[in-house]
């Protein structure tokens, strides 16, 4: 152990009640950011999970169409024109398959499931009539690209498959309905009626979703729906989601001449809710680590003024300025050190404790309790910003020691 360490221990514990109230304000305020970090991550992550799950990372839809406008650059009746080069999109895909194959040739993309989409669909039981929206999937290539597998509810899938009249529908419409598995139910368009059995009922956590969609094999949908070829939109699965938006456009988009739709854009509303909430909560958390690093500022400008004999003799005996300074980051850095631990401790029981919280939704995801995020970044981010405020809130209190010289202190004069 350092005489400068000694030293530095010492000027603390003679002021028991300053570093106390210093080291309460570090642990708060690394142990609070900690928690509010995780719950907010947490539910973000959660959110994305679910969307991911559901509506995959990629949707490729719509067709382009190369366009050109002229327009009289020099008024009515100028012959001079100038043409704009366009671009507009005609709903749906014509060549699924080709576009698939296509697809699957991109180094990120981990699987392409084609979907036939009807809205305005009547579901007709024995409660009530709704109406919803079918989905024509191939299972196989929709377990690929989401997490339907895992979202069954009731049911089994196995009976989806083998069952010719088949059909998945969502726990909320389920209930609306009054269906369970077994159960038959109508779907009505315009111009026909069939029958159909609930093979599973799923449960995505959105209602907006898990009350209007049912899904029925492609071969069924394209009969009720009178499309025997073509597709709504392509649904696809990355390997790496993060990388979605970089390569929708302009990469896909001119390979594919169709629309290509990344989870960010989609979702970019309730993204940025989330990034909202996760700035404002990073405010108020660091304005206990701004009380925090002014409670240290105060605890050392108060030590320097009741040791300034002390460190004329410590001046007498041989110390230099820096060897001063030293002595008082050293003070810095003990609190911090303790605060930082305590604080991380802190944070792993708030986060352990508020992960507890019984907190039901049914919303835009399904949780039972507080989802958080069990990510060592928050911890070294909170460290690293108690660090800074610390440290620079010392520096002023150092400096002021180490310019104490010991004459000016034997003639009073330090003051």
């Amino acid at each position: 152990m350092s005489p400068n360490f000694r030293i530095a221990l010492r000027f603390l514990t003679a002021k028991k009640r300053s570093m106390v109230m210093s080291l309460s304000c570090i642990i708060l305020g690394v142990g609070l950011f900690v928690v509010t970090q995780a719950t907010t991550s947490g539910f973000q992550g959660f959110f994305i999970k679910t969307i991911l799950g559901t509506d995959g990372a990629l949707r490729v839809e719509d067709r382009q169409q190369a366009t050109i406008q002229s327009i009289s650059a020099g008024g009515y009746g100028s012959p001079f024109e100038v043409q704009i080069q366009d671009r507009k999109y005609i709903e749906g895909i014509d060549y699924p398959e080709n576009l698939k194959q296509t697809l699957l040739t991109f180094p990120n993309v981990a699987g392409v499931s084609e979907v036939l989409r009807g809205s305005n669909v009547t579901i007709s039981s024995s409660f009530k009539d709704d109406t919803v929206q079918v989905y024509g999937i191939n299972l196989e290539d929709q377990l690929k690209v989401s997490d339907l597998g895992n979202q069954i509810s009731q049911g089994t899938l196995d009976e989806f498959r083998t069952a010719p009249d088949g059909a998945l529908i969502g726990r909320a419409l389920a209930d609306r309905e009054h269906l369970s598995v077994g159960d038959t139910f109508q779907l009505l368009t315009n111009d026909q009626t069939r029958v159909f059995r609930v093979s599973a009922i799923y449960e995505t956590g959105v209602e907006d979703i898990d009350k209007v969609r049912v899904f029925l094999k492609m071969e069924l949908a394209r009969s009720l729906l009178k499309k025997p070829t073509g597709a709504s939109y392509l649904q696809v699965n990355l390997y790496d989601n993060d990388r979605a938006l970089a390569d929708s456009f302009p990469w896909m988009e001119d390979v594919l001449q169709h629309r290509v739709a990344a989870w960010q854009y989609r979702e970019k509303e309730w993204l940025g809710v989330f990034r909202a909430l996760g700035v404002s909560t990073g405010i108020t958390v660091l304005v206990f680590t701004l009380i925090a690093g002014l409670a240290m500022f105060n605890t050392l400008a108060m030590i320097v003024m009741e040791k300034t004999k002390e460190i004329a003799i410590l001046r007498s005996m041989g110390y230099t300025r820096q060897d001063i300074s030293r002595i008082f980051l050293w003070q810095a850095m003990i609190v911090l050190a303790l605060g930082s631990v305590g604080g991380c401790l802190l944070g792993l029981a708030g986060t352990y404790g508020v992960s507890q919280v019984p907190l039901p939704i049914r919303t835009i995801f399904k949780t039972d309790k507080f989802i958080v995020t069990w990510n060592p970044w928050h911890y070294l981010e909170a460290v690293a910003i108690s660090v800074v405020m610390v440290m620079v809130a010392s520096l002023v209190p150092a400096r002021r020691a180490a310019r104490l010289e010991p004459g000016d202190i034997i003639r009073g004069a330090s003051q």
